[in-house]
């Protein structure tokens, strides 16, 4: 009985040291790649820049200057790629000493040839009248754009559409703010307002109360 008993604790602690090795192997074989992706030509950011682990389905994307940060096990292959520029590859290394590890990826632009386009007339006058009253050509995105942000449609949208909950509750406080100001006390009227007077007798002056615009209805009253 207390053999059987030796024999299970012995297998135990064995069993134990040998998950305990085998973790601290796994975690011995993890490292941490700080670095830059920068242009070989003129030592220029790349940002943007996708560094994938090789045949492993993860990576991480560069910053907008080409820093970057990932773990990786040692001996994996980092792949680097972005648009322009010729793939690069990096092993690390499988006897890197320590943990961390800080690396700087030079990338050589590349190249690339866009399909050719032939562009011909129309064959004929009377063919280019019809195309051009009949065709509907897409707008391009620089011209949706600036329909988009054209300050008369954008003053008309103000205008006309409704004001959403957000808005609406935004305008609601504005007011609850401004009377909260006189709470207690009689809110001033207007007539006391020097500064409105000031601005009527300048609009008196300038003649704005005697022009009228043209009424089609009154003119057919008369």
């Amino acid at each position: 009985m207390y053999m059987k008993l030796y024999l299970y604790f012995v297998l135990s602690f064995a069993f134990a040291g040998i998950h305990i090795a085998n973790a601290q192997t796994s975690i011995d074989n993890i490292v941490q790649i700080n670095g830059v992706v920068m242009t070989a030509d003129s030592l220029r950011a790349v940002p943007g820049a996708i560094i994938i682990v090789k045949n492993k389905n993860r990576g991480i994307e560069a910053e907008y200057n080409g820093v970057f940060s990932i773990v990786v096990y040692k001996g994996d292959t980092l792949q680097f790629s972005n648009v322009g520029y010729r793939t690069k590859e990096f092993a690390v290394p499988k006897d890197l000493p320590g943990t961390y590890y800080s690396m700087i990826q030079l990338m050589v632009q590349d190249t690339f040839y866009l399909p050719e386009t032939i562009i011909r007339p129309l064959p004929s006058k009377e063919a280019f009248d019809y195309a051009f009253k009949h065709w509907d050509i897409p707008n391009d995105q620089y011209e949706v754009a600036r329909k988009n942000t054209d300050v008369y449609l954008l003053r008309m949208l103000a205008y006309t559409l409704p004001m959403d909950g957000k808005e609406a509750q935004s305008r609601q406080l504005r007011q609850q703010a401004n009377e909260a100001v006189y709470y207690g006390q009689r809110p001033p009227m207007n007539i006391l307002n020097p500064i409105a007077w000031g601005e009527f007798f300048e609009a008196w002056k300038r003649g704005d109360y005697r022009r009228k615009k043209y009424n089609p209805y009154r003119q057919q009253m008369k």
